[in-house]
């Protein structure tokens, strides 16, 4: 297997191929060399981005405008592009493998992300969850194989690496928040707000199962927040927040005595 493809492994870098189903959205590069909106209205060379390269670009969340370091010719699929989102940054390239390009699916991208681990492995789950195929599995298999020079099941496996690791960091987080819940059902938390708390985990769970990652933590974000109120802890370091504030305040206001000068 190529160094190149090491993916956990990698503490910084992975290396994936995907095969390309739809040569759409159709985009433009201005004079610079970014990524715009076909409706853009300078002018522009086109570009096809690909189903692929689009929930990339979308999975990374907010990022820098994409830059081509190899701009499309003849052909409007074969390019290079790059795009950084914080700590994370992603690498695409677009190349046929079979057919002369003469169609999508001709197409596959090899895909570099750079980053730390937890945010390569959201990215990536969050890809598949949209593209809703396994982007692994090309429509060439032989050919595929030997453009890449990996096998099928090693392209499964650094695939799914990144997502299993993904889900089992919510998963974890799921946990986390139910041994919490758990705790406070057994030391006197209040019981609506714990309601509140497992049906908000259970949402968690369910989203999870369809790989739908902001739907976990939205869900995850409402369950702790519940927790916060069913601790019967906060109520009292809220009141004794409010307390001190309230003597503050009042220290405040006799900070400046008055003075009778009239005998004076």
């Amino acid at each position: 297997m190529d160094e190149d493809l090491g993916v956990v492994s990698d503490p910084l870098r992975s290396v994936l191929f995907a095969q390309v189903m739809q040569g759409d959205p159709r985009m433009k590069i201005d004079g610079e060399g970014y990524l715009r909106p076909e409706s853009w209205p300078g002018n522009g060379s086109q570009v096809f981005l690909g189903d692929v390269a689009k929930a990339i670009l979308r999975s990374l969340g907010p990022h820098d405008p994409p830059t081509f370091s190899s701009q499309p010719g003849y052909d409007e699929q074969r390019w290079k592009l790059e795009s950084r989102s914080g700590q994370l940054s992603v690498s695409i390239t677009s190349d046929s493998y079979w057919g002369m390009g003469l169609f999508a699916r001709c197409f596959f991208n090899k895909i570099e992300i750079i980053g730390p681990l937890s945010l390569r492995a959201r990215c990536i789950h969050d890809v598949v969850a949209s593209l809703g195929r396994n982007p692994w599995e090309p429509y060439r298999l032989r050919r595929f194989e030997r453009v890449t020079g990996i096998s099928s099941e090693e392209h499964r496996r650094n695939w799914m690496e990144l997502v299993q690791w993904a889900s089992e960091d919510m998963r974890s987080n799921i946990l986390e928040l139910q041994e919490r819940a758990d705790f406070l059902s057994n030391t006197g938390g209040d019981e609506e707000a714990l309601e509140k708390a497992i049906m908000d985990l259970q949402e968690a769970r369910k989203a999870l199962e369809d790989r739908n990652a902001p739907a976990v933590e939205r869900a995850l974000g409402r369950a702790n927040s519940a927790l916060i109120e069913a601790d019967p802890s906060t109520e009292v370091l809220s009141s004794e927040y409010e307390s001190v504030k309230a003597s503050l305040r009042g220290e405040q206001s006799d900070e400046i005595p008055f003075v009778d000068l009239s005998e004076e």
